[in-house]
């Protein structure tokens, strides 16, 4: 976990900026969420928080994931050009009008 300082004028304000999960810590916490909420003995308002917290993990999962399979894609394409999957441009489509 890391502290951002922000100074203005003569106040100092300390924000604690919360540390990003491994994709490993998330896929842990988030077992152990989804373990207590498939216990049913969570009050409401924590199973709120619970599932929102697995929200966020598995948003983390989703773009660690994305993230290695875009690396993988760019190692392939280094090693052997062909074999890489084909890469799409965007292009101009002209005015229907």
């Amino acid at each position: 976990m890391s502290v951002l300082i922000v100074a203005t004028n003569s106040n100092v304000t300390a924000a604690v900026e919360p540390k990003i999960p491994s994709f490993e810590e998330a896929m842990t916490r988030l077992e152990s969420i989804v373990e207590k909420m498939e216990s049913g003995d969570v009050p409401l308002d924590e199973l709120l928080a619970q599932y929102e917290e697995g929200s966020r993990l598995l948003t983390v999962c989703e773009q660690r994931l994305k993230t290695a399979e875009l690396k993988i894609e760019q190692l392939k394409r280094r090693k052997d050009p062909a074999s890489a999957a084909p890469s799409f441009q965007i292009t101009d489509f002209p005015d229907p009008a």
